[in-house]
């Protein structure tokens, strides 16, 4: 659990100096260095947009999503701006150089980042940093536009998701809007799944591989968690505990459910329980892409409908 207000790490070495003081700010709650092996594969981060505030422009290799909670404003991405506001799902492409801009006078903006960068360095792609002069540039050619790497037609994909531009789907999981996903292939993210999940009463008790980080936008409940453990004999089998650990949380909070772990979601609460759900997308890629459902939500078929139909918030 990381509860509202957490700051595991407020930026002031990796990203000291990003903005003049009072424009913007960056604090972590969630990361690979954290606690070992608390999390190899996400992390989560805010950023704070002073009103008419922005960050210094910095490039990295890994790319970064973000969900904006609050306020509107832009982003210059490699010289081309794109606009954004509360609820859309900005992307900031590999190996861009990007800034974030608040476009009001009066009013911050507030994003969460979810990023596998732990993915890239891994990968051993770790350059970041912000612009400055080459160094050494008479022993080098003249500069090449870095996108002759990136898969053909990458450049064409969308690069920011408006909510209106969703759905609401009832699944095994629940009532969800997926925002990220390999089928979502009009737009550019490539390393990081999620969705907006809501729940009346509870989700289904699901077991997948990845790992994932569950940020709760409204209402309260608890998340239910049972081990998994490797039977290895004549073949890998998974043996599931018979009791869970169970974690409340409230908005803001943010919930880590760990890799190969069954859970589920509990509304504690009056009203409905609304939160973002976020994957790394290698776990599909290295064949875990599936989703074994033990127990299906208890939404019902009434609720989910009478919520479809309902004005789109």
């Amino acid at each position: 659990m990381r509860r509202a207000g957490t700051v595991t790490d407020d930026a002031s070495v990796g990203h000291s100096g990003d903005s003049d003081v009072g424009l913007s700010k960056t604090w972590w709650v969630l990361g690979p260095g954290d606690e070992p092996f608390l999390t190899q594969t996400l992390q989560v981060h805010f950023v704070e947009l002073m009103p008419g505030g922005s960050n210094h422009g910095h490039g990295h290799q890994n790319e970064a999503t973000f969900y904006i909670l609050e306020g509107a404003g832009y982003e210059i991405h490699d010289g081309k701006r794109y606009d954004w506001e509360k609820d859309d799902f900005v992307i900031v492409h590999t190996d861009s150089v990007h800034r974030h801009f608040n476009a009001s006078k009066t009013d911050r903006a507030l994003a969460l980042v979810i990023k596998a960068k732990a993915t890239w360095m891994m990968l051993g792609l770790i350059q970041q940093g912000r612009s400055k002069p080459f160094e050494d540039g008479d022993s080098f050619e003249p500069p090449r536009d870095w996108s002759a790497l990136w898969t053909p037609g990458a450049t064409n994909k969308r690069k920011v998701v408006k909510k209106g531009e969703t759905k609401w789907e009832n699944t095994p999981d629940g009532f969800v809007r997926i925002i990220s996903s390999p089928d979502r292939s009009d737009i550019r993210a490539t390393s990081v799944d999620i969705y907006e999940q809501e729940i009346a009463s509870m989700s289904a008790r699901h077991w997948h591989m990845a790992d994932e980080v569950v940020y709760v936008l409204s209402g309260s409940g608890e998340s239910v968690h049972w081990d998994v453990e490797a039977e290895i004999d004549e073949r890998y089998q998974a043996r599931i505990a018979k009791e869970p650990t169970r974690w409340k949380f409230g908005a803001g909070d943010l919930v880590y459910v760990p890799q190969n772990t069954v859970h589920q979601h509990v509304n504690t609460g009056r009203e409905p329980l609304r939160v973002l759900v976020a994957q790394n997308r290698l776990f599909k890629l290295l064949g875990y892409d599936s989703v074994v459902y033990l127990d299906r939500g208890r939404d019902s078929e009434r609720e989910v409908m009478a919520r479809s139909s309902a004005p789109s918030r």
